[in-house]
C-alpha cells in the first residue's frame, strides 16, 4: 500500500535536500571574524556558520506555520568531534564523553552531568530570535543539535566520507550512541519540529541564531551570530518552492533512500482518546506526533508510514538486495565457536488504547503498542528465505561469519510467508517474535500475539557494543523484504540496531474491550521458539506495567515510567 505524498514531507524533503547541497557551498564561510582559537592538538575548532544571508520558507495552504531551517552549520575542524553518549541501564542516567583523538593517542572528557539527557543530540544548543519588519521579536527558541545530522565537506581535501552514524536515536530505550562530524565538515544545527511549527505569517523578518553559552564555553566556540533574512512565502499545491525535493520525496522507497531510521518513541500524554494517534475512524494512517526520528523527518520519508511494496512498518527501507536463488548445498553446520548474534527485547512504549485499525471490529478496545528487539552482536542476524515455485512459504536459513565476513556455516530456521494483506503486502519472517499481555502476578496470560517480521535496522539502540556497525544499510548484508514474485529474500538485523513494530495492526493490538480494570504486563519475546542460533538466549524477554482503566468505548491506560525511562 502506497499514499501519497503530504505538504509536510515536501517540506522535510527539501530541509534534506538543502542541508546536503547547501554546506558545499560555505566553504569560503568559515575563516573571518570570530574564528576559533587555536586547539591543543586533537582537539576539535568548531564554529557557528550560515550557509546563506537569506532563505525562503513555505507556508503551505492549511498548515499552521512554517517549519524554521535556517541553514545553519556548526563546521568541525583541527580534529574530528566524537561523543560516546551511554547508560549502563535504565536505573542509570546518560553519561556523555568527548572522545579526543591525537593520532595514537586517544584520552576522553565526561561532558557536565545533567547535560545531556537522552540520546537525540545536546539539548538548548542553538538559541534564534526571530523578528518581524519592526522590529519587534515574534519568537525565541531554542534547539537540540544533533551532531550526525545531515552534513557534508567544507573543503575538497576533507575526508570524502563521514563514518560517524547518521542520525541520534530516539527510542526512549537507546543504551549507547556515538555522535560525530569529521573533520573538515559541517554539521546542520537546524531543529525542525514537525509537531510544532512556528506562526509566521507570509512577510519579512530576520533571524539571529548563536550557541548557547553552556556550550560555548564547553567546547570554546566563538560567540558569533549569524544573521539570516528570512521570507515567508503561501505556497498552495506544492508546485513551487522545492519541486524536485518533492518528486524525490514522492519514492521514498527506491534504493536512492538507504539511511532511515526511526524510532516509534511517543512524546503524547497518557488518558483516554490518546488524540496523538490516529487509528481507525480517527483518521489516517499517521504515527503519534513526535514519534518519527529528526533524521527520518528531514530525510523526508516521514509521508508513509504502514507496510507496503518496498518498505515495512515505519517507512524502512527495504534496498533490493535478494539472497542467492539457489538452495545451500552440503550439510548445513555451523562451527561451534562462530559469532553468533544476541536477540534482546526491549520493554514496550508508545502505549495507548485506540479503536482499531481498518480490518478490526468496530466497536472494540484495543491496546496498541510498539515493541522492539535489537541485535547486542557480535554478530550480525543474517536470514535468507528460498521459494518453492507457487508457494507462499519459504525455507529459511540462518547463515554464520567468520571475523573476516567469510561465511562459515548456515542452519534451517523456519520459514517466511507471503503477507498478503493491505498494509503488508512483503515476506515476513516467522517466529521472530511473540506478544502476550499477562495478569497482575504475571502467571496468566490473557492475550497473545505472535508477529512474523520484515527484518530492519529501524533503531540505532547501542552502536557504543563491539562490532556495532553504524551504517547498517551500507553494508552487503542489506535488508530486502521482497515482493510477491520474489524467489528468495534476505533480511538482516545488524549488530547495534533493532527492530521497531508499532503493534496496532488487525490481529497485532491486544484487544482489551472485555478486560477487568486493573493491573497488566505487556511481555515481549524474542526468538520464542529459539529457532534462531545466538549467544544468550536468557535475555529475550522483557516486561512493562500497564495500568487499564475507564469504561467499554472510553478505555484508558496508564504507563508508569521504567526506572528512568518515562515515556509511555
Amino acid at each position: 500500500m502506497t499514499s501519497q505524498p503530504d505538504r509536510k514531507a515536501l517540506t522535510r524533503a527539501a530541509f534534506a535536500v538543502a542541508a546536503v547541497l547547501t554546506v558545499v557551498t560555505v566553504a569560503g564561510a568559515a575563516p573571518g571574524a570570530g574564528a576559533a582559537p587555536a586547539s591543543p592538538a586533537g582537539t576539535p575548532k568548531l564554529k557557528l556558520i550560515a550557509a546563506s544571508k537569506a532563505v525562503t520558507l513555505d507556508r503551505w495552504e492549511g498548515e499552521p506555520g512554517v517549519y524554521l531551517d535556517l541553514g545553519t552549520y556548526v563546521t568541525v575542524d583541527g580534529a574530528p568531534l566524537e561523543l560516546n553518549v551511554t547508560r549502563r541501564s535504565y536505573k542509570d542516567p546518560v553519561v556523555a564523553r568527548q572522545i579526543l583523538r591525537n593520532g595514537t593517542r586517544t584520552t576522553s572528557k565526561t561532558l557536565p552531568a545533567g547535560l545531556v539527557k537522552d540520546f537525540s543530540g545536546l539539548p538548548g544548543f542553538l538559541e534564534v530570535s526571530v523578528r518581524n519588519a519592526a522590529g519587534q521579536e515574534v519568537t525565541r527558541s531554542k534547539g537540540t543539535f544533533c551532531p550526525n545530522n545531515a552534513s557534508g565537506r567544507l573543503r575538497p581535501d576533507a575526508p570524502a566520507t563521514s563514518h560517524y552514524p547518521e542520525s541520534c536515536s530516539t527510542n526512549p530505550f537507546t543504551l549507547g550512541s556515538v555522535w560525530g562530524v569529521e573533520k573538515g565538515w559541517a554539521a546542520n544545527s537546524s531543529t525542525v519540529d514537525y509537531d510544532k511549527p512556528v506562526d509566521l505569517p507570509v512577510g519579512e523578518y530576520t533571524a539571529k541564531v548563536s550557541v548557547a553559552k553552556k556550550y560555548r564555553d564547553l567546547f570554546g566556540i566563538p560567540d558569533d551570530h549569524p544573521t539570516i533574512k528570512v521570507t515567508v512565502r503561501q505556497t498552495g499545491d506544492g508546485t513551487s518552492g522545492g519541486g524536485t525535493a518533492g518528486q524525490r520525496a514522492a519514492s521514498p522507497s527506491t534504493p536512492s533512500d538507504p539511511h532511515a531510521q526511526h524510532s516509534q518513541h511517543s512524546q503524547h500524554a497518557m488518558g483516554a482518546g490518546h488524540a496523538g494517534h490516529h487509528f481507525g475512524p480517527r483518521g489516517a494512517d499517521a504515527p503519534t506526533p513526535g514519534a518519527l526520528s529528526h533524521a527520518l523527518e528531514a530525510r523526508g520519508l516521514a509521508h508513509h508510514l504502514g507496510d507496503g511494496l518496498g518498505h515495512t512498518d515505519g517507512s524502512r527501507v527495504a534496498p533490493a538486495l535478494r539472497a542467492d536463488g539457489r538452495r545451500p548445498t552440503g550439510r548445513a553446520g555451523v562451527p561451534a565457536n562462530v559469532p553468533k548474534p544476541d536477540l534482546r527485547s526491549l520493554p514496550a512504549w508508545d502505549i495507548a488504547v485506540t479503536d482499531g485499525e481498518d480490518g478490526d471490529v468496530p466497536g472494540k478496545d484495543y491496546l496498541a503498542f510498539s515493541a522492539n528487539v535489537w541485535n547486542a552482536g557480535p554478530a550480525p542476524l543474517v536470514v535468507d528465505g528460498f521459494r518453492k515455485p507457487g508457494a507462499d512459504l519459504m525455507d529459511a536459513y540462518q547463515y554464520f561469519y567468520d571475523a573476516h565476513g567469510k561465511q562459515v556455516g548456515y542452519a534451517p530456521t523456519g520459514t517466511m510467508e507471503w503477507d498478503p494483506r493491505i498494509g503488508h503486502e512483503h515476506w515476513h519472517f516467522t517466529d521472530f517474535a511473540s506478544y502476550r499481555l499477562l495478569s497482575a502476578d504475571r502467571t496468566r496470560q490473557v492475550r497473545s500475539g505472535k508477529e512474523a517480521f520484515c527484518l530492519a535496522n529501524t533503531d540505532a539502540i547501542d552502536y557504543t557494543v563491539r562490532n556495532a556497525n553504524w551504517h547498517p544499510y551500507n553494508t552487503d548484508l542489506s535488508t530486502a523484504c521482497g515482493q510477491q514474485n520474489s524467489i528468495s529474500v534476505r533480511e538482516v538485523l545488524d549488530v547495534g540496531s533493532g527492530d521497531t513494530y508499532t503493534q496496532y495492526r488487525p490481529g497485532q493490538s491486544f484487544d482489551i474491550s472485555d478486560l477487568p480494570n486493573g493491573t497488566y504486563y505487556i511481555e515481549v519475546k524474542a526468538n520464542p521458539a529459539h529457532r534462531l542460533q545466538e549467544t544468550d538466549l536468557k535475555n529475550n524477554v522483557s516486561l512493562r506495567k500497564v495500568v487499564l482503566g475507564g469504561t467499554p468505548g472510553a478505555r484508558t491506560v496508564q504507563v508508569p515510567p521504567y526506572d528512568l525511562v518515562a515515556a509511555p
